[in-house]
């Protein structure tokens, strides 16, 4: 459905029609001044009352145009389901060093931890439909991707865009947590929640685990933590092959504490496997708001009558121009041919 803003402008539609109605001012006109004719064959041009009449309606045509522009036309699309109150959802994604361990299986072929943690949370991001979701990566130190925002594919694509090393190879799990308090909007009626992953220890940073977790209690921010790592690696030597646990400085004890104190939950993930499962388990843990109110999209289309009537100006410009340009080269032609 078409949806004028300034409809009221239309009423300047007949503007141009009572201007030319109006009784012209009577001039009283001399004799004419006779000049002899020196060069024969050359007449100025005629505007003949038919000429007169196809003029008044392309600016006629052109005064439309502009008026209707001027309303501002928008095209009111089809109702579509907005939240009115969306969680606030913080992913924190651990990006030091051990990340890089090849000890997962994604699709049958074996994977390091960040690979597969792409994989499986990228469809966790494309569920939370209605969440404002951040993304924070830390390492040496924490530091905000990308801020919070219902645009699933951002936080998808500078997912994606991580790479190991990038801030650092030691783990700063008291600064994500820090930062992650910091960015969360005052709302008193959205569920704030902070998603960890991470397959380590807090190795640096400013802060520590636990003075974060103080600030995060105080914010009344769930944190639901995610231990990545499988249990049992084999590993080939010169001495042959033995049995290895990459995942044996992961302190699941102090990432329990932090869901514990914070009415969350913790999950181990040995394999891609469990982290689908701690997935679907969030979702229901942490469903998405169903609370939704309508709104219909609105599309200007205000550069369509707008652009037209610089067209059919542009095309009247150019026809006038190559009308004068013509009679002056015929009159150039008969003064050379009279010569």
């Amino acid at each position: 459905m078409i949806h004028f803003e300034f409809i009221w402008l239309l009423a300047a539609l007949p503007l141009p029609l009572l201007i030319y109605w109006l009784p012209a001012k009577k001039q009283v006109q001399s004799a004419p001044l006779k000049m002899p004719t020196l060069i024969k064959g050359i007449q100025a041009p005629e505007f003949t009352p038919h000429k007169k009449k196809g003029s008044l309606a392309t600016l006629s045509l052109v005064w439309a145009l502009l008026v209707l522009a001027c309303t501002q036309p928008q095209w009111l699309g089809e109702a579509v389901n907005v939240p009115t109150e969306g969680r606030e959802m913080m992913i924190a994604v651990d990006l030091s060093g051990s990340m890089q361990v090849e000890d997962m299986s994604l699709n049958g072929r074996t994977v390091n931890r960040l690979d597969m943690l792409k994989e499986i949370l990228g469809d966790f991001i494309e569920r939370r439909s209605g969440d404002r979701l951040g993304l924070i990566l830390f390492g040496d130190d924490a530091y905000m991707q990308t801020p919070m925002t219902f645009d699933r594919k951002t936080v998808q694509q500078m997912l994606d865009e991580a790479v190991l090393g990038l801030v650092g190879k030691q783990t700063a799990i008291g600064d994500a947590i820090a930062l992650a308090v910091k960015r969360f909007d005052e709302k008193k009626n959205s569920n704030r929640v902070l998603l960890l992953l991470t397959d380590g220890q807090n190795t640096a940073g400013k802060i520590t685990p636990e003075q974060a977790l103080e600030l995060a209690v105080a914010k009344d921010i769930t944190i639901y933590s995610v231990g990545i790592g499988a249990d049992v690696m084999i590993q080939n030597s010169l001495f042959g092959a033995r049995r290895v646990n990459p995942s044996s400085e992961l302190d699941e004890e102090s990432l329990q504490h932090l869901a514990d104190e914070t009415g969350g939950m913790y999950f181990r993930a040995r394999a891609s496997e469990d982290m689908s499962k701690i997935y679907q388990l969030l979702d229901e843990l942490e469903p998405v708001e169903q609370e939704q109110q309508q709104m219909r999209p609105l599309t200007a289309l205000f550069y369509w009558p707008l652009g037209l009537a610089l067209l059919i100006s542009t095309i009247t410009l150019l026809a006038n121009s190559f009308v004068s340009n013509s009679f002056s080269l015929t009159r150039i032609i008969n003064r050379k041919e009279n010569n």
